[in-house]
């Protein structure tokens, strides 16, 4: 079993799916969790966390305010005095075709899906740099790697996210802190639970494993890549998808 005891993680987007698996992941792993969300959903994520032995805390988080961003990850340092691991989870959809997408919902969905991962690797990196050490896991998707219509929003940010993340990669890694990306694919979220039967239906004829993913494989692979064991490897997309992209 994967152990992260005696680290420090800030997860966005904590309060529920994705983000709620990772928190409670990270935190059976031994980890200590700073739950970042706009929303007190996240608070439910912490009892859970304390109800089952692990650490967590909440924290307000707006990953489009510099602000906020800053004050977040301000409230980790002056409570543990470090960031092991940093998982850029928080993000929207605003889908539309492109010929009839307005510029708010491009704008919205660049500004949370990219701009706070950057905005949050930023607030981090500093103490990183101090620590000659850290983990940094942005959270992709499959539509960033072979598009999706009616998301060029959603897609043009998460591919962007890939760039981001190996550029940041080569930056950071003579100071053993590794940047990796997970690029889940189908996976029973909120996101996908209102879609319509027969859309459901042919996405599920094109992947490979006959299911979609449930939160819990993104969280193993973000455990894994946030543990010792993946101290090698730094740049890499993993995509936790079931095939449905190879």
């Amino acid at each position: 079993m994967i152990n992260l005891s005696g680290r420090v993680a800030f997860v966005t987007g904590a309060s529920r799916g994705i983000g709620r698996a990772i928190t409670l992941s990270l935190a059976a792993s031994g980890a200590v969790v700073l739950a970042g969300a706009r929303d007190r959903h996240a608070e439910g994520v912490v009892r859970e966390v304390v109800a089952a032995g692990g650490t967590a805390e909440w924290v307000t988080l707006d990953v489009t305010e510099t602000e906020s961003v800053t004050r977040a990850v301000g409230v980790a340092l002056d409570r543990f005095g470090r960031v092991d691991v940093l998982v850029n989870n928080a993000g929207i959809v605003r889908d539309r075709l492109m010929m009839r997408m307005k510029p708010d919902d491009w704008d919205s969905v660049l500004a949370t899906n990219l701009t706070g991962a950057f905005a949050c690797c930023q607030a981090v990196m500093r103490q990183m740099l101090k620590q000659r050490s850290g983990r940094i896991i942005n959270i992709s998707s499959v539509a960033g790697q072979s598009g999706n219509p009616g998301q060029a929003n959603y897609a043009a940010s998460k591919a962007g996210l890939i760039g981001f993340s190996k550029t940041l990669a080569r930056e950071v890694a003579s100071r053993c802190i590794t940047v990796n990306v997970v690029a889940p694919g189908m996976i029973e979220t909120d996101m996908t639970a209102t879609l319509d039967e027969h859309v459901r239906d042919t996405l599920l004829a094109q992947i490979p494993v006959g299911r979609f993913g449930l939160p819990e494989d993104v969280a193993s692979a973000v455990c894994f890549l946030a543990s010792d064991e993946a101290a090698y490897i730094t740049g890499q997309v993993l995509g936790v998808n079931g095939g449905i992209y190879m």
